[in-house]
């Protein structure tokens, strides 16, 4: 399958999954180039931007995963 760089965006606004996003991006570690966690304290959320390189079915896995937490929403951009 042919691999795309990706970004998934995830927003957590609710921090008792903190903990399950952080274990999907370990398990998908292998695919992932670099990874920006922005706590915004005053607004009580997490805006995470995550750089993959993975199949289209991959990425689409990863943000179909986190979307299924409470509270986590993501949405990806993948080259063309």
């Amino acid at each position: 399958m042919e691999e795309k760089i990706a970004v998934v965006a995830i927003i957590v606004n609710d921090y008792e999954n903190v903990e399950s996003v952080n274990k999907l991006l370990h398990d998908y570690r292998s695919n992932i180039i670099g990874r920006l966690g922005l706590p915004i304290k005053e607004k009580n959320i997490s805006v995470i931007s995550v750089v993959m390189n993975a199949s289209v079915e991959t990425i689409n896995g990863l943000s179909g995963k986190l979307g299924m937490l409470k509270g986590v929403s993501s949405k990806v951009l993948t080259t063309k």
